[in-house]
């Protein structure tokens, strides 16, 4: 019976531990955002630090998730951004996404 208890308890911290949302970064891991993006450098596109900077204290949350979802040229330089369809990442993710960068 304790061995049964055991087993039990270990595999609802199993579940618990995979039913925990990803974080922006995983998610930009995941989709495929860091092989153009890193944190502090500029890598094809600007580090998200920068973007994070450029955007600090304004409300932009609505603005920015169209512009990534779309891709396109920006205020980055001549590299355009590649469109990011749902098929790569879910509104969702998305969201978490911009509002990580936006808190760096």
């Amino acid at each position: 019976m304790k061995t049964l208890n055991l087993l039990l308890v270990a595999s609802a911290a199993l579940l618990s531990v995979g039913a925990q949302a990803a974080t922006g970064e995983e998610i930009m891991t995941k989709s495929g955002c860091m092989a153009c993006h890193k944190v502090d450098a500029k890598l094809v596109g600007p580090a998200l630090k920068d973007i994070a900077k450029k955007y600090k204290g304004q409300d932009v949350l609505a603005k920015m998730l169209p512009k990534v979802r779309a891709g396109g040229p920006g205020v980055w330089g001549p590299i355009p951004m590649s469109p990011n369809p749902i098929e790569k990442i879910s509104d969702a993710d998305l969201k978490t996404a911009v509002q990580w960068i936006l808190s760096l």
